[in-house]
């Protein structure tokens, strides 16, 4: 009988364990998205969104609740999601960039856990900066307290802040004792919580002749195809030839091999438009809610929309940006061509003083396309929205961040559960090829 994929899964203890650790976590992530902050009138805030959502005027609020998993509309304890987080994870990077200091400090042992204390501090900023122009959005909303606006302010910037820090705590026990990189499945958790909800508001507007079938046909081909392309894409790589010569060690004389240096089409993968987002929502996050109160905040949030060309051409930049400078960070050519020098390697046909500048020539000819592409499946949503009249719900699905990371984690997770049951002795998931890791 011909060895089961799934059930292998579940012979390996400590694979099962680190599955169900990682079930056990998302159930508890899922049940805090829907316990609200205290002083809410829950009633007059659900006939607030639904008459937003039916006018057609929820803004940005759709793209927070998306990838809050709903937990942004329920103004429960996790509504802004792990966010904040991955923005002070994005700040940390370019002060260590900017500040040699810095710089120094992540590069000495023990350093890395220094940089990580400091973003988590703060991390604690940015939650109460984004807490307290939450707590302005209650105002557009009518009878929408059941306490004082001042206690209510205090209890929701400290309940918000509590929880997304319990949040960076579980994605650091998934990544610990689960199964993936932890922030990346939660964020990933959020959006496929949304996907029922997407197509049964699909189905829904279908059968009341609100959405064209045809189109609906056109989208979801379309939407294949893409996830096809980017599953393709983010598998692709370009291999450098490495030769290393004899070497002596000792007393042991290590012959010459040849190996490969793999660069990947897309190597910062899905972290550009992670990025990205995170960039354009803090701000638009601030001057929405904040904008009942200062005109200016109100126009700045209308005309930097999520389906704007404005919010669009800023968003294809910066992600074209962050391709770049986080390739820059995580391969740099100058440190890659020391290394190998170092361990008696060369590159055929390239001399060993021009290793940094051709490194650099490939891997500037790859990011670019790759860069490309990413903020294309990015603005997918846009034009799904704008050409095709579907609500913002479906759209989020059918392209942008929110697929890039669903096949991204899904990638990701796969190859680490097909490298536990090989080291097990058991067949991977896949019976032709090799899954690879994206390490979101």
């Amino acid at each position: 009988m011909a060895a089961n994929p799934i059930l292998d899964i579940f012979r390996v203890k400590d694979l099962r364990e680190r599955i169900l650790f990682t079930v056990f976590i998302l159930f508890i992530f899922r049940l805090g998205a829907n316990i609200p902050i205290p002083g809410v009138n829950l009633n007059a805030l659900k006939l607030y969104m639904v008459a937003q959502e039916s006018a057609g005027t929820m803004g940005i609020t759709d793209y927070l609740d998306f990838f809050a998993g709903g937990a942004f509309k329920n103004f429960s304890i996790f509504m802004l999601g792990i966010m904040p987080y991955i923005s002070m994870s994005i700040i940390m990077q370019l002060l260590t960039l900017v500040f040699p200091k810095l710089k120094k400090i992540s590069e000495e042992e023990g350093g890395r856990k220094k940089i990580h204390r400091y973003t988590r501090y703060g991390t604690v900023v940015v939650c109460l900066i984004q807490s307290f122009a939450v707590t302005a959005y209650i105002d557009r909303i009518p009878d929408a307290l059941t306490m004082a606006r001042l206690p209510y302010t205090f209890i929701a910037m400290l309940t918000v802040t509590t929880g997304t820090l319990f949040l960076m705590w579980l994605g650091e026990q998934i990544t610990q004792r689960g199964i993936g990189n932890g922030i990346s499945i939660l964020i990933f958790a959020g959006i496929v919580t949304r996907i029922p909800y997407a197509f049964y508001t699909m189905i829904d507007l279908i059968r009341h002749q609100e959405l064209n079938p045809v189109f609906v046909i056109v989208i979801l081909l379309m939407f294949v195809v893409v996830v096809s392309l980017v599953v393709y894409e983010q598998q692709g790589q370009r291999k450098i030839p490495i030769h290393y010569a004899k070497r002596v060690i000792g007393r042991k004389i290590y012959g010459a091999q040849n190996t490969y240096l793999p660069f990947k089409i897309n190597p910062s993968g899905v972290i550009p438009v992670i990025f990205a987002s995170s960039v354009l929502i803090f701000p638009l996050q601030i001057a929405q809610n904040m904008g009942s109160r200062i005109d200016w905040m109100s126009r700045f949030a209308s005309w930097l929309r999520p389906n704007g060309i404005p919010y669009v051409i800023f968003y294809t930049l910066l992600i074209i940006f962050f391709a770049y400078f986080y390739t820059q960070v995580t391969l740099n050519p100058i440190e890659i061509s020391k290394n190998i020098r170092e361990n008696g390697g060369s590159i055929p046909g390239i001399r060993s003083e021009k290793m940094e500048e051709y490194l650099s020539k490939i891997l500037n000819r790859i990011v670019l396309p790759g860069a490309l592409f990413l903020a294309l499946i990015a603005v997918i949503p846009t034009i799904v929205q704008t050409w095709f009249n579907f609500p913002p719900s479906i759209a989020f699905l059918m392209g942008g961040t929110s697929l890039l990371i669903m096949v991204g984690v899904d990638l990701d997770t796969m190859s680490q559960i097909e490298a536990h049951l090989r080291m097990h002795h058991h067949e991977g998931l896949v019976r032709r090829g090799k899954l690879r890791s994206r390490n979101l």
